[in-house]
């Protein structure tokens, strides 16, 4: 088959002990899946799960024991770490309940859903998409992936992440409202999974602005940790 021009490349992650890559379909994100992330957003209580997505090459890959960097996104001035759990699907389906969740995920590993705070407070008040403020390039880096059967007790898992090595956000995985079996679920009912699909779950407490020269350390117990700086 030929092509107008060459087709990118396949957007991959490395697999903690594997030699072969995690090739990468869809990245769905959960928002506000943590009560007092919530919150301090200016909600409250567990309302349903909602979900937006993010293209398959905002993917910026941390490598272990290195640091990636992303350049400062134009068009703002107020960029926000947001650290989270990152799913990753291994086998796809529709309608898949809780209780069968675990028998389609690959692995886990850590993930920033790097925000345009200001550009997505922009839309919420006008009642746009937030595509602008969340889907932008290189927002979306994320760690080597463990597979699940080495991951430990991920559903207890603390989380955290640090800028200049100061805590910013400190958590723990119990406290997501939806847990990952229910958010594959409800995210199984909306879209068909497909292997490949990576799903953020949401990040704690503690979303603050990075600038430009910050370094951003975060990770998840039982996970390989990642180090982005900020260009």
């Amino acid at each position: 088959m030929s092509y107008t021009f060459a087709p990118p490349a396949v957007v991959s992650v490395p697999v903690v002990g594997r030699a072969e890559r995690f090739p990468v379909h869809r990245i769905y994100c959960v928002g506000r899946n943590y009560e007092e992330h919530a919150k301090e957003m200016g909600f409250t209580g567990r309302e349903p799960p909602f979900f937006f997505l993010k293209p398959a090459d905002a993917i910026v890959v941390a490598e272990a024991g290195q640091t990636a960097t992303i350049p400062y996104p134009s068009l703002t001035g107020n960029l926000h770490h947001e650290i989270e759990l990152v799913v990753a699907i291994g086998r796809g389906g529709r309608n898949i309940k809780a209780a069968d969740a675990a028998s389609h995920i690959y692995g886990y590993a850590v993930g920033l859903d790097m925000t345009r705070r200001d550009l997505q407070n922009d839309m919420k008040k006008q009642g746009r998409p937030w595509c602008i403020g969340k889907a932008f390039d290189q927002s979306a880096p994320i760690g080597p992936i463990t597979p699940a059967a080495e991951a430990g007790d991920i559903a207890n898992a603390a989380i955290w992440v640090q800028v200049n090595g100061t805590d910013r956000q400190r958590s723990n995985v119990s406290k997501l409202i939806w847990n990952i079996a229910e958010t594959i679920e409800h995210l199984s009912a909306a879209w068909e999974l497909q292997p490949g699909d990576l799903i953020y779950t949401g990040t704690p407490e503690g979303v603050a602005a990075v600038v430009s020269g910050d370094t951003m350390s975060g990770g998840v117990d039982g996970l390989t940790s990642i180090a982005v700086h900020v260009g």
